[in-house]
């Protein structure tokens, strides 16, 4: 059982750590989020990269000179067959601080996929 502490301000992220302390989770992302390093900030985007503005967590990331991440969901995960033939790997807020906490108690990705990434998204865990 893990309890998170919350802090809110209206000061930037990028005024309160170091910008190599910084990791920018986008679904966009070249670089796989393998390992949760303590000593490292996520920052869950709060844009949707699905609809018009493609890619804009990505931009935003590159413009701040950040690094950044995307969750292992096509390492882990298969595409499920489904009438819409759709699939996304972008999640929202609340389903990507699922996965994370659930990978930081259990350090089980496919565990932690489990807990995040809805079957509606057109990815499931192989059998």
């Amino acid at each position: 059982f893990c309890i998170f502490q919350m802090d809110t301000t209206q000061e930037s992220y990028l005024d309160l750590f170091p910008l190599d302390a910084i990791v920018y989770l986008t679904p966009d992302s070249e670089n796989v989020l393998e390992d949760i390093d303590p000593n490292k900030v996520y920052v869950l985007g709060g844009l949707v990269d699905e609809s018009i503005h493609k890619k804009l967590t990505l931009q935003r990331a590159q413009e701040q000179s950040l690094q950044t991440a995307r969750l292992p969901i096509r390492e882990y995960m298969v595409k499920t067959l489904n009438t819409k033939n759709y699939h996304s790997e972008t999640l929202a807020i609340n389903q990507v601080f699922d996965v994370l906490s659930t990978y930081y108690e259990t350090r089980s990705w496919p565990a932690a996929l489990k807990a995040g990434v809805s079957s509606g998204k057109g990815y499931v865990l192989p059998d």
